[in-house]
Formats: structure tokens, sequence, C-alpha cells
């Protein structure tokens, strides 16, 4: 049995665009996605910060390609990102931690959907308790049990356990991809890899 896992944080247009590809990919070969939610922030804090470099210092000829680049990317997968959006980076541990809940009650792929929906296509505040209860309403996920299930610790420790996880196995960023545990790629680009190795398994 081919073992897939999806590393991702909901604070990355990227990793929206990888999340919306691999899905249709999975399918086709029938195969399982494991969802690994992140705190893609704190893997920067710990080995990555020259990601907060990159952003401060940018060439514009450079950040003008890449929202073109991520424009044609969304238009590809039939989706919409508005780059950047008013509040960025934004802070999405309570997201993060809910795919917890929404992943109990058997609906991450639709709870973490609208999160994605509600940052990057209509530019809302995930870290607002008013976005998240509404994102619940929208998916049938009872609010009292969202919002003691994000406070709960059990849950703050798997957010940093799947975290520390990721970066120990030697992932960098969102969304990172491992086939079978130890074939790891990164990124929306990388999934045309992703797809070639799942054929041929």
């Amino acid at each position: 049995m081919i073992k897939l896992e999806f590393f991702f944080d909901c604070s990355s247009p990227w990793t929206y665009l990888g999340f919306t590809n691999i899905q249709p990919i999975a399918a086709e070969f029938g195969v399982d996605i494991i969802w690994r939610p992140i705190l893609v922030g704190g893997v920067f804090n710990a080995i990555n910060g020259g990601v907060y470099e990159m952003r401060e210092n940018m060439i514009p000829s450079k950040a003008n390609y890449l929202s073109k680049d991520l424009k044609q990317w969304a238009k590809l997968a039939g989706i919409i990102v508005n780059h950047p959006p008013s509040i960025f980076p934004v802070n999405s541990v309570k997201a993060m931690r809910g795919c917890f809940i929404a992943e109990a009650q058997g609906i991450l792929v639709p709870f973490a959907t609208k999160v994605f929906e509600a940052y990057w296509r209509d530019d809302r505040d995930i870290a607002d308790d008013a976005v998240l209860a509404e994102i619940c309403s929208q998916v049938g996920l009872g609010e009292a049990l969202f919002f003691d299930g994000i406070a709960d610790q059990a849950n703050k420790d798997r957010l940093k356990d799947n975290t520390q996880e990721l970066m120990d196995r030697g992932g960098f960023g969102s969304p990172t991809i491992y086939i079978n545990d130890s074939d790891m790629y990164f990124g929306n680009d990388r999934l045309v890899l992703v797809r070639d190795v799942l054929a041929r398994l």
C-alpha cells in the first residue's frame, strides 16, 4: 500500500495550490492522503529564517514575476488567489489546530478548503474567531466543539509535534509531500514528480 502524506499550513498560497492539485492525483491512483497540519511559521523560525529575509529584500522584478506565476497556477487549478492579502503573514494557529477537530468529524478537507478560500480568495482574517465560527457553520462543525478543541492541550501538542516531525524528516516549508515515509517533495510545482512516482509504484 502506498503511503502519501501532505504537510500543510493554510497561510501559504502555494500550499492552497498543492492542497487543491494533489487531490485529483491521489484519486487517480486510488491513494488516500494523510493530511498533516503544521505551523509553517514555526518551521521558518526554527530552521528557515531566510524566508523572512527574502521577503524583505525581494527585488521588484522578481516580486512581479512571482505574482504573475501564482495567478497562472491558480487559473490552472481553477481557484482564486488574491495576493498579497491585506493581512500577511497571518496567524494560522487556530485554523491549523482546528483541522484536527475537523478531521475527527470526517470533514478536514471541507474545513481546510473553506479556510483557504476565506484567506486567499475572500481576504478574510483566519485568526479572527468570528471568521472561524462562520467557517465552522459552513461545514457543519459545532462552534463549541471547535473552540473547545483548539484550546485543548492535546491539539496544541499535536500541531507542535507535526511541525517538529516535518523538520526532523528534512522538511523546511509548506507544502511538503512524502511518499512512503522517506521520498520527499516540496511545493505545488513538484506534484508532477509526485504523479510520476505514483504512476510507477
